[in-house]
């Protein structure tokens, strides 16, 4: 994760100092950073990763989903309290002000990246990408979007990790992905280890190994509240990736539970707010 580190301290140095959207950052533009999935699992070990709201957040995307309590029900499957109360890393968006007057139920949050996925206006875009990785492996049109401009003011958060292509080449899988906007410190982690699972789960669907990740960064940023966090992190040394482990099913009967990351053994966690 060296490279991710390299990013997060060209920007923490480098980056112009502005006011944005969602509060003061430092920001550069334009970035890219490669991760050979057969050399290990690009999970971050400079601190902890929140393992299972990545991978539930995945589930709850290829299923296609708006209802962020259908994500709570992935995030917490074998609980057996009352969910009313569990918060979810898309609590914040569904409850916020700006997009109450929009929210059509209680956990709406709109036409986001799952609905893009499984129907921009009409398509299954993952049905789609995966029959094509299997019957035309060549092709340079393997893609799921969910910038889709017809629908953004009915998402309570446009899609920061836009556009995505995948490529086969000696048998093996990789995806390109472009993010839009890139919150440094807490959200390219995520996305980072969120598109590696996809590539594992959609290279066993179709029959292929593992190959690259390529994470291209637009506006990328680190928030003025997490400059103390990243300052830590910054000091901490990487250490050993870990190995993705699950067993193959359909795609919409994975659970949380089947995703396990082995010897993963990161530094401690660094809490810092996120910005909505």
């Amino acid at each position: 994760m060296k490279n991710y580190l390299s990013a997060l301290k060209y920007c923490y140095e480098n980056g112009d100092f502005v006011k944005s959207r969602a509060g003061n950052v430092k920001k550069a533009f334009g970035y890219q950073m490669r991760f050979d999935l057969q050399k290990g699992f690009p999970a971050l070990t400079t601190k902890k990763l929140a393992w299972k709201a990545i991978v539930s957040e995945l589930l709850w995307f290829l299923e296609g989903s708006n209802d962020e309590r259908r994500l709570a029900e992935i995030l917490y499957e074998d609980s057996k309290e009352n969910l009313e109360d569990k918060k979810t890393i898309w609590s914040q968006n569904a409850n916020a002000s700006y997009w109450k007057k929009k929210s059509k139920f209680s956990g709406d949050v709109g036409k986001i990246y799952g609905v893009q996925w499984r129907d921009f206006n009409g398509v299954d875009q993952l049905k789609k990408l995966i029959e094509g990785l299997k019957n035309n492996p060549n092709s340079r049109r393997h893609i799921i979007t969910a910038w889709n401009p017809a629908e953004l003011d009915e998402m309570s958060l446009p899609p920061c990790h836009a556009f995505s292509q995948f490529y086969v080449s000696n048998n093996k899988l990789s995806c390109q992905l472009y993010q839009r906007s890139c919150d440094m410190f807490l959200g390219v982690p995520f996305n980072i280890a969120s598109y590696s699972i996809l590539i594992h789960i959609l290279a066993k669907e179709c029959k292929y190994e593992v190959g690259e990740f390529i994470h291209s960064l637009g506006d990328f940023h680190i928030y003025e509240e997490h400059f103390d966090q990243v300052k830590i992190q910054l000091t901490r040394k990487p250490k050993k990736l870990p190995i993705l482990k699950f067993e193959q099913k359909k795609i919409n009967e994975y659970k949380t539970s089947d995703f396990e990351l082995l010897n993963y053994n990161p530094h401690s966690k660094i809490h810092a707010p996120m910005n909505v």
